[in-house]
């Protein structure tokens, strides 16, 4: 992926994942990538996929539970528009 640097670069990663999400790259109940790997796939800091995570969390496309890592959750098809489920 080729980031624009005119933009923040913390959406256009929360984009992309997004997009993966929607196709099934990642699909629901698995568990989502490490932020340690993400950050190196994108060479980008942690701190910049982290807050791409946060993001995907308040949407509801993740949940994290701790000590255990992030998972995709379900998200109702059609889906980029509104929260989607917790």
């Amino acid at each position: 992926m080729d980031l624009d640097r005119g933009k923040p670069v913390w959406t256009q990663i929360a984009e992309e994942l997004r997009r993966r999400i929607d196709a099934g790259a990642y699909v629901p109940g698995a568990r989502f990538p490490a932020v340690v790997d993400l950050a190196a796939e994108f060479d980008v800091a942690a701190s910049t996929v982290q807050k791409a995570v946060a993001a995907l969390r308040a949407e509801g496309r993740l949940r994290t539970v701790l000590g255990q890592g992030s998972f995709v959750v379900e998200h109702p098809s059609g889906g980029d528009d509104g929260p989607g489920q917790k």
